[in-house]
């Protein structure tokens, strides 16, 4: 795959925030608008985030070595991907790829369509790595994340073992943490093989510098996925408030990897992290 992306710059970042702000329609409408138009999608850098590449090709010993389980009833199938706010695809047919049942979910109609027409226009870019195995399906869907409309509409079981979240929850405007949290907590399955992975990105701002993007760091998806559901205090700087002897008894998602990513895409080189979680029913 070709290397592509950009950083964002100042006036990218400025019409973002500009689009954002004020009274009007609600955030969902507003990111779909700008899927409607198509000549402002910022956050588009054209190829799976390097920093999920990595974690696929070199860290079988937290996501395993798989991409096939034997599930509740003993019969093997693939594992379930899910990429919410997953654009163009370029995740989910990397996924795919290497055996997943990989599903994309959008809330735009708009971006739904633009991730079929790329897949259909670039799958020789994406190719399997097992061929005995095969590829794994790859499928967009339109849907609010919170909803679970988008599950019975599609006929899915509802659960996933592997989810993976970049720009979705610095997207998210902060009150909606908590449910974001423990949406990926009702989400994903117990099987002791299933994980969450974010690249966690911007790091480094600032809260009050407002967004989307919104400040989003390490600790703070340490503190919400591992008390799903539960409000989060925030300083004035956006971390984390007295939430260390919180997470020592709470029912929630267990770190199991972190690391700052090595390489990904170039609005967060040298500045994102990457963490693994599992589900820790106490």
């Amino acid at each position: 795959m070709t290397e592509s992306g950009k950083p964002l710059n100042q006036e990218e970042i400025s019409r973002l925030l500009k689009h954002f702000s004020g009274e009007g329609p609600p955030a969902n409408d507003r990111w779909a608008a700008l899927w409607d138009v198509g000549d402002f999608l910022p956050w588009d850098q054209g190829i799976p985030n390097p920093a999920l590449v990595h974690v696929m090709e070199n860290r079988q010993d937290l996501i395993g070595a798989s991409a096939f389980i034997h599930d509740e009833k003993g019969e093997c199938r693939r594992k379930r991907a899910l990429v919410p706010g997953c654009g163009r695809g370029y995740d989910v047919l990397l996924l795919s790829s290497l055996g997943y049942d990989a599903y994309g979910l959008e809330l735009s109609a708009k971006a739904v369509e633009e991730a079929n027409a790329w897949a259909e226009e670039h799958l020789a870019d994406y190719p399997v790595r097992d061929q005995a195995a095969g590829p794994g399906k790859a499928q967009f869907i339109i849907g609010d994340f919170f909803s679970d409309e988008w599950i019975a509409r599609m006929d899915l079981p509802g659960k996933f073992e592997f989810i993976y979240d970049y720009t979705f929850f610095c997207a998210l405007t902060p009150d909606l943490r908590p449910s974001w949290a423990r949406r990926y907590w009702d989400l994903l399955s117990t099987h002791q093989e299933s994980v969450i992975v974010c690249v966690e990105f911007p790091t480094q701002k600032k809260l009050s510098l407002g967004g989307p993007p919104y400040a989003s760091p390490s600790s703070v998806y340490l503190a919400h996925l591992g008390q799903p559901g539960q409000e989060i205090l925030y300083d004035i700087e956006g971390a984390p408030i007295n939430t260390d002897l919180e997470l020592e008894n709470a029912n929630g998602f267990q770190r199991v990897g972190h690391w700052k990513a090595q390489k990904s895409h170039p609005m967060g080189e040298g500045m994102d992290w990457v963490s693994v979680g599992r589900r820790s029913d106490k």
